[in-house]
């Protein structure tokens, strides 16, 4: 892919056809945009339409009319992914930072696709060293400590619906469970989940305060190194900063943020998809009910179908190539289409026959930068569904199936709401603990950076031990 003249790279005012337009959904030179009102509304419609004028490589635009190939096919991902000397994943080796194709003071594709610190935008030995203290970070817990994690969390977002007899699950649960566990294991006071849910569905959204979100989540993180320095504990900043790696400050800031968004944004979209198929497919449901299909096999079965991250950047060129048909230049961007891949003909010829014994799925990438904490993802997402439908069994959808709504973007595709009824029950007393921060509310702004603990409070793995007593004190003098 060459890049084209100045004059043609730089989109206008107002040239962006508006929404409803016959035009919208293409660019410059007719290529087809990755951000218009198709995209939006039916990803995986338009991911067929380009492959059936494309082949498994297509050629698209991002965000400001930013060229890139998206990669389709499922035997071309793979490859994409496994040949790290032909396709690299440093950033700096597109060419588009020079060409003037993009703004990295205002994109806001520069918190997906820009450079930084970490593991994800390294290669080779240098890749070894980062991800070798990721992986050290996130084994140091046993699944059986995760969900202890899990269970508490879940049973008390769960208590705090449970005798309304009905309940948002996509606000109320599958958005908040993953980051309060996630949090926590990063080593951050449970307080934090909430503000940084807002801050993460705002950066995946690519929107115009994409760029302040990033900056909140990376202000957040900035504190909790600082704290962790001087009061260490069993948790993920710990390890990264006290690994033989050597990791500075700004590389365990940045691997930081890599852990909470990855990790959060998949597993949140990865539980609202399967508590979807348990409310709207009586097959399915029957199926988990009837004991021929166990929950984690359902999780494999919905990364398969609908993968939380619908397409990952990014790839860069180091030289010229073909692939899938297509003429690949030095220097040109490709992204990883996980959704398209998964379900291209070549190995799924059918996609309505289960495969959920079957991992071979795209939904974690593939190759060196496969997630490393993709099965504490699954941990997540198979204990906290196990407990809400152990403690809320008869759960139902409860409005019409029709009408249910996404909110997609470039990178992943996010159920905006799933309302359920159920009979209500009381809450159970699983915890002395104090009940957990009300979500904030809905803000086209970012919330200002919390305040995390100073580094002279004794801080373990729940948070700062001072405020936990404190809490318990009024707890008790109040029964």
């Amino acid at each position: 892919m060459t890049v084209p003249p100045t004059d043609h790279t730089t989109t206008e005012p107002g040239a962006t056809p508006p929404r409803g337009c016959p035009h919208a959904d293409t660019g410059i030179d007719g290529l087809t945009r990755l951000h218009g009102p198709t995209a939006e509304t039916d990803p995986m419609g338009l991911y067929e339409k380009l492959r059936a004028a494309h082949g498994p490589v297509a050629p698209v635009l991002l965000d400001g009319d930013v060229r890139a190939w998206l990669v389709l096919g499922y035997l071309e991902n793979r490859d994409v992914a496994s040949r790290s000397t032909q396709f690299s994943r440093a950033p700096r080796t597109w060419h588009g930072w020079k060409s003037g194709e993009i703004d990295a003071a205002t994109s806001p594709l520069v918190p997906m696709i820009g450079w930084r610190p970490d593991c994800v935008c390294a290669d080779g030995e240098e890749h070894q060293r980062l991800r070798g203290a990721v992986t050290a970070g996130l084994d140091q817990f046993d699944h059986r400590g995760i969900r202890r994690h899990i269970t508490r969390f879940a049973h008390q977002l769960i208590d705090g619906f449970c005798e309304r007899g009905e309940v948002e699950l996509v606000s109320r649960f599958t958005e908040h469970l993953p980051m309060l566990v996630l949090t926590h294991l990063l080593g951050m006071p449970d307080e934090s989940g909430p503000r940084l849910v807002h801050a993460a569905r705002d950066l995946f959204k690519a929107t115009e305060t994409s760029l302040a979100s990033n900056a909140y989540v990376l202000e957040a993180l900035e504190q909790l190194v600082l704290m962790k320095k001087s009061a260490p504990g069993q948790d993920i900043a710990s390890v990264l900063l006290s690994h033989p790696a050597g990791l500075t400050d700004e590389e365990v800031k940045h691997h930081l943020r890599l852990i909470l968004l990855a990790g959060y944004e998949t597993t949140a979209n990865l539980m609202s998809n399967v508590l979807r198929m348990v409310v709207t497919d009586p097959r399915f449901r029957g199926s988990l009910a009837g004991g021929q299909m166990t929950l984690p096999e359902a999780v494999e079965q919905v990364l398969w179908d609908e993968p939380p991250l619908m397409v990952c950047p990014g790839r860069w060129a180091t030289g010229d190539t073909s692939l899938g048909g297509q003429e690949i230049k030095a220097g040109d961007m490709l992204l990883l289409g996980l959704a398209a891949g998964n379900v291209d003909k070549a190995i799924r010829p059918d996609p309505s026959t289960r495969v959920h014994h079957n991992r071979a799925h795209l939904s974690f990438s593939a190759g060196a930068h496969e997630c490393p904490g993709q099965d504490i993802g699954r941990v997540i997402a198979d204990t906290g569904i196990d407990i809400l439908l152990t403690r809320l069994p008869d759960i139902a959808l409860a409005v019409p199936e029709e009408r249910l709504t996404w909110r997609s973007s470039t990178w992943s595709r996010h159920l905006t709401a799933l309302p359920v009824t159920f009979a209500p029950r009381l809450p159970e007393a699983h915890d002395v603990t104090a009940p957990l921060p009300a979500p904030p509310p809905p803000s086209s702004t970012v919330p200002a950076a919390p305040q995390l603990p100073p580094a002279d409070v004794a801080v373990g793995r729940g948070g700062p031990r001072t405020t936990w007593r404190a809490r318990l004190r009024r707890f008790l003098r109040g029964r």
